[in-house]
């Protein structure tokens, strides 16, 4: 069974024309055609504008596709975290919480979903922080039992957002806890930010052996390069 999977940072849906449209983001993910989606710096304030409950308003405009939502921390009498979206019912999910010290609040949202054939999936969507030593401490977490090892049944993806563009401590455990390949291996335009002129790779994807990657691009069309300061990174798999 094949299956495509995307991760996005979205920038609060702030675009580079100094615009807040969420639509502009569901826009961009329907170009894909994606089958899970893990997006990062989403704003969620209980409120009827879409650009307030942003993960209310893409579940609403993608109504074939559960949500799950991880609250890194309160904005605006709202949240402010990790999304994912996906089009295979999504069991159960849980936020892990990766902040270091007195640095930005930082998650992992976990959403094991069921795809066709009762085949499980653990779906990660990461966000780490910007300091060096903070992604160490955060790479450790990620890969120790209580994060990778705690119930799993089935093979395991982790993307997003890693603020990592050099092969770093989290890099380097992720690269030993998953038979995958840096992006930067795998095509030589993995570059997925600043959207308009993108020089750094931050966006990447992890995954183990039983998923057999298939194809992995970073997306760039017109509404893409304006809708946030990041461009999406996808990759099709294979079961």
């Amino acid at each position: 069974m094949a299956f495509r999977a995307v991760t996005y940072n979205i920038h609060k849906a702030r675009g580079l024309d100094g615009r807040t449209r969420i639509d502009r983001i569901a826009r961009v993910l329907a170009e894909l055609e994606p089958d899970i989606i893990a997006l990062q710096e989403v704003v969620r304030v209980p409120d009827k504008a879409p650009a307030h409950d942003q993960a209310g308003w893409l579940h609403t405009l993608m109504p074939r596709f559960s949500l799950a939502f991880g609250e890194n921390r309160t904005y605006r009498g709202g949240a402010y975290g990790n999304a994912i979206l996906s089009r295979f019912r999504i069991v159960k999910s849980e936020n892990y919480d990766l902040t270091w010290r007195g640095r930005e609040r930082r998650g992992c949202l976990r959403a094991d979903v069921q795809i066709k054939g009762g085949e499980g999936l653990h779906v990660f969507n990461v966000h780490l922080g910007t300091a060096f030593l903070e992604r160490r401490h955060q790479g450790r977490l990620l890969t120790s039992a209580s994060v990778l090892g705690r119930g799993v049944t089935g093979p395991r993806l982790m993307l997003g957002d890693f603020n990592e563009w050099t092969r770093g401590l989290a890099t380097r455990l992720l690269s030993v806890h998953f038979g995958s390949l840096h992006p930067k291996l795998l095509l030589r335009r993995a570059r997925s930010y600043p959207g308009v002129l993108p020089v750094l790779h931050l966006d990447h994807i992890y995954y183990d052996n039983s998923l057999q990657l298939e194809r992995m691009f970073v997306h760039r069309s017109r509404t893409a390069l304006v809708a946030s300061d990041h461009l999406p990174l996808v990759a099709d798999f294979r079961i």
